[in-house]
């Protein structure tokens, strides 16, 4: 969590000076090179195929537009109401697979979703903050990462780590190139430097979290998603003199909460089969 919250800080600091499509561009084309490491490094890689194609085309596309709308949001948002909204994926997710998987949702969890969204609205302070268009896309941003997820769970976690990394990255990638030469700024090294590094520990932070789910239930690693607060807490007042106020870290706490009941209360129920 530490090292997405540093791609973070970088798609932050470098979208004071380029169009967030030029971001993604660049930030997948300098991913390709860790992608055919592992795919080299994998014995089973002599077919990159997809075990299930239409879940992949599915997830792919709500990466690709998740991550569009929540680079924008990054960039637009002081980091700790960017992360209040996008904290708000498990209640998303949990809403979604009652509807899609047919899963039920138990009060507690329902109370702890109604929990979440209020928790939204102290940390944002409607009524004293102007809204703007970087909320909206938070939330759409959240809303795409949540369909992620429930796709994953009915593919039933059967693709290899680098199927599930390239397809989306490329996908982002071309439709990034696409926009690319309305979008266009010259980048100093320096900036493509970021945008190396940016590469680099998103990749390492998707491997070491592949590690950890399969080392480790998910009620011990899901919560860990909530750490990235305190990341952005420290690294956004250094950075950015972004400094969280009382009723935002207040309501971060409700939407953590909820988060974790949400999460407690989903790996505690007995496993069914899922469908696809």
């Amino acid at each position: 969590m530490g090292l997405f919250a540093c791609a973070d800080i970088t798609i932050k600091f470098l979208g004071g000076g380029y169009h967030p499509l030029q971001i993604i561009f660049f930030a997948s084309l300098m991913t390709i090179p860790f992608l055919a490491g592992m795919a080299m490094a994998d014995p089973a890689a002599a077919s990159l195929r997809p075990v299930k194609p239409m879940p992949m085309a599915v997830r792919t596309a709500s990466v690709v537009i998740g991550g569009m709308f929540g680079t924008y949001a990054f960039t637009a948002l002081p980091l700790a109401q960017a992360y209040a909204i996008f904290f708000t994926m498990p209640i998303l997710i949990t809403l979604m697979s009652a509807v899609v998987l047919g899963e039920k949702i138990d009060l507690p969890r329902g109370l702890a979703s109604v929990l979440g969204l209020v928790g939204v609205i102290v940390a944002l302070d409607p009524g004293a903050a102007t809204l703007q268009w970087g909320h909206a896309a938070a939330l759409v941003g959240a809303l795409f990462g949540a369909v992620n997820y429930v796709v994953i769970r009915m593919s039933g976690g059967v693709e290899r780590s680098v199927v599930m990394l390239l397809y989306p990255i490329m996908a982002q990638m071309v439709v990034a190139a696409l926009a690319l030469p309305f979008v266009y700024l010259p980048m100093p090294m320096f900036d493509l430097g970021l945008t190396t590094m940016m590469a680099a520990v998103t990749f390492a932070g998707y491997l070491v979290v592949f590690a950890a789910y399969r080392r480790a239930p998910g009620i011990v690693v899901a919560p860990m998603q909530y750490s990235q607060i305190i990341w952005a807490a420290i690294l956004g007042a250094i950075l950015f003199d972004e400094v969280m106020t009382l009723r935002t870290a207040f309501g971060v706490a409700l939407i953590i909460l909820a988060g974790l009941v949400i999460v407690l209360r989903q790996d505690r129920a007995p496993l069914t089969a899922q469908p696809g």
